[in-house]
């Protein structure tokens, strides 16, 4: 608690302020009871160096010195209520809405009897999690704006909080699918060219930052599963679109173009039966040139023309013609199940008067698609779309339209580019010399043994840095706390890169998405905490700051990801013992590097290391001439990747070689639920199975 501190030294200076002018004035009293006169300054200049003169001398020194003192303090209080100020500038006001529920609220608690009153429970605050902004009373993400439980804005553009998770969901996907292929091989240095170890496009990072620093709070997940489910259990992204299609215009008209173009194809992850259909020159304003993106993207027809979009279309007779234009689609028993979904329609405006309008108007009206135009629709509603996705019918004034998706074509870019990765290729080296972030540049640092000489006098102290598994910092083997959560994101991260990093590296891995120049301070502030909380913990310096690059004092810290970094590394150059170099690098891997934390710029550096750790197992298994040995080292795999499609054949080949068939059977059924549970599509099962068994796989789609 901060007030007993701030209250002492409130006490404090109004003593030296009030204090020495009480003193002055009861012994000595003003230091100046009138103007000399000339007389008075005659008998000074003839003896200056009076008892009087040394006292009145005195006297002014002290209240000069009062008067400095008093000058200080009357500055810092203006500081501060100068920045108070400030603060209250920028305090967002409540919303006429928010006002009234107030008022209402106000008057409801008033009017009732005293003995009907009863307090609800405190609300329990909001879990911080890594890279939030440490103060607990800080709601928002800075400049990339406000995260709430509505959406999500990232630098380009809004994405509603269902859309927002849908996209982390899809990225995580796309690493588990990395997994799922990836092929082992004979121990390798950590510096590994696998082209499919690229962390994710930066929006979709910033996507998951954001929803690691604001997690939804259960109530708030709930209401959120039954708003991404939209009316009668449609695609949020549809629910909110009129059955007879509708037009965008406005300022923002292609920003929502682009953001119903990212929520219709990641709707389409889990309603896959139905194709978002759009035109070439649609898609051509959308994202510019984009043809080669268009056909890596799974659920979406590229069309040239309206008249071919329309004619791809099958007829629906579940029209309904008392339906109003301009209401959103309502749940019927034809649109209950994913499988009558109608497919959308994004394409440009039609020409007044022509066949291409009448075609539009004759597919909503049979219920045969949901038509989106950017531009005019003249068959139904056009809404106004403003550059932040909110809607208005210029034609219904006060009415106010749902608030859309928004993304600007860098943002839309990098989100199409994480759907479109289906089907990665198998990992294979590839001719880029770029290393990998946690590669480093020079031998790991060595780490101290107990007969280093101590750092400083007195008894030596042992500082350990413990990264896989759950983080800790231990002092002699004892947790030390930790208070910002950044700071322990921090320590991992320099863990992970023994070369250190510059601030512009940490700011950007940690804050990903904000502006950097407003992240500096901040940095600073929780390096400067830690080391100082560290020092003071056990007097040692635990991150050095030397060519502009802060790194872990290896001197100072023992830490544990070093030590498997050095395994790795001698097991990729042993030539003999290798089994034992093997052997090391599987003992030096107790569990993931910061297990459950949900940082983006983790999974590169994790999956780095869990193939390497794979290989070891895979190694040693091929070297083993004991079967039964060898199946305990492909499992002690599969425990650290349980989705490697790999690691499973050769466990399910090496039971079936043992005669244990039912295992082998339990193995392909436990691998093929985990991959489904995971969100894998039917097609990769497909490909899954086929590897499992020997057979080839047959494509759904």
């Amino acid at each position: 608690m901060r007030w007993p501190r701030h209250l002492l030294s409130l006490l404090f200076v109004s003593m030296l302020l009030a204090g020495p002018p009480m003193v002055l004035l009861s012994l000595v009293g003003p230091p100046i009871a009138g103007w000399p006169t000339a007389q008075q300054a005659r008998e000074w200049v003839q003896q200056p160096l009076t008892a009087q003169t040394l006292t009145v001398a005195l006297t002014i020194a002290a209240w000069l010195v009062w008067l400095v003192l008093a000058y200080t303090v009357t500055i810092r209080v203006l500081t501060r209520l100068r920045a108070t100020v400030s603060w209250l500038r920028h305090l967002p006001l409540p919303t006429p809405l928010q006002a009234t529920a107030s008022g209402m609220a106000g008057a409801a608690v008033f009017g009732v009897s005293a003995n009907a009153v009863t307090t609800a429970p405190p609300q329990p605050p909001h879990p911080l999690t890594a890279g939030t902004f440490d103060d607990p009373g800080d709601t928002t993400t800075g400049d990339r704006g406000v995260v709430s439980d509505a959406g999500i804005a990232v630098s380009g553009g809004w994405l509603p909080r269902e859309v927002a998770e849908q996209v982390a969901a899809a990225g995580a996907l796309v690493w588990l699918r990395r997994r799922r292929t990836y092929r082992p091989r004979p121990p390798a240095p950590l510096a590994r060219d696998d082209q499919d170890l690229a962390p994710l496009p930066p929006t979709a990072v910033a996507v998951q930052a954001a929803l690691a620093d604001h997690p939804a709070r259960p109530a708030d997940a709930a209401s959120t599963q039954t708003a991404s489910a939209g009316a009668g259990g449609l695609p949020a992204f549809l629910a909110v679109l009129p059955h007879a299609g509708v037009g965008l215009d406005g300022p923002g008209a292609l920003a929502a173009g682009r953001g119903l173009l990212v929520s219709g194809l990641l709707a389409g992850q889990r309603h896959p039966t139905e194709p978002l259909v759009i035109t070439r020159t649609v898609l051509t304003n959308l994202l510019g040139s984009a043809e080669t993106l268009g056909q890596n993207l799974p659920w979406m027809s590229v069309v040239d023309s309206i008249d071919e979009a329309v004619h791809s279309l099958q007829p629906r007779p579940d029209a309904h013609p008392d339906a109003s234009p301009d209401k959103p689609r309502r749940h019927t028993d034809e649109t209950a199940g994913a499988a009558h979904l109608a497919p959308v329609l994004i394409v440009e405006a039609p020409a007044p008067g022509g066949t291409e309008l009448e075609l539009l108007a004759g597919a909503t009206a049979a219920r045969a698609a949901t038509v989106v135009v950017l531009g005019e629709w003249p068959a139904g509603a056009t809404w106004h779309v403003d550059p932040a996705g909110h809607t208005h019918d210029p034609r219904r004034p006060g009415w106010a339209g749902p608030r859309l998706c928004v993304l600007d074509a860098t943002a839309a870019t990098d989100l199409l580019t994480v759907i479109a990765y289906t089907n990665p290729p198998p990992s294979t080296p590839t001719t880029d010399s770029s290393p990998h972030p946690v590669a480093t540049g020079r031998p790991v640092p060595r780490q101290p043994t107990r007969q280093s000489p101590p750092a400083a006098q007195g008894p030596p102290r042992r500082l350990t840095l413990r990264v896989l598994g759950e983080p800790a910092l231990l002092v002699d083997g004892e947790p030390m706390a930790i208070r910002r959560t950044a700071a322990v994101q921090v320590l991992v991260y320099l863990a992970a890169h023994p070369d250190g990093a510059a601030a512009g590296q940490l700011t950007a891995a940690i804050w990903p998405g904000l502006p950097r120049h407003s992240l500096t301070g901040r940095l600073y502030t929780t390096l400067s905490e830690l080391r100082r909380h560290v020092h003071t913990a056990c007097g040692l310096n635990l991150i050095e700051h030397t060519d502009d690059r802060y790194r872990l004092n290896p001197a100072h810290a023992d830490v544990d990801l070093w030590r498997l970094h050095t395994a790795i590394e001698h097991a990729a150059t042993a030539v003999t013992d290798t089994t034992a170099a093997w052997q090391a690098v599987i003992d030096a891997y107790p569990d993931t590097l910061a297990a459950g934390r949900t940082w983006p710029w983790l999974q590169p550096v994790r999956e780095t290391l869990r193939r390497g750790v794979i290989d070891a197992h895979f190694a040693a298994a091929a070297a083993e001439p004991d079967p039964r040995r060898a199946l305990n080292l492909l499992q002690g795999g599969i425990r650290v990747d349980p989705y490697n499609a790999d690691l499973h054949t050769r466990a399910v080949r090496a039971l079936i070689t043992l005669g244990d068939h039912d295992a082998a059977d339990h193995l392909r059924e436990d691998y093929t639920r985990r991959l489904a549970a995971a969100g894998i599509l039917p097609t990769d099962r497909a490909d899954t199975t086929a590897t499992l068994t020997g057979q080839p796989a047959i494509r759904t789609r």
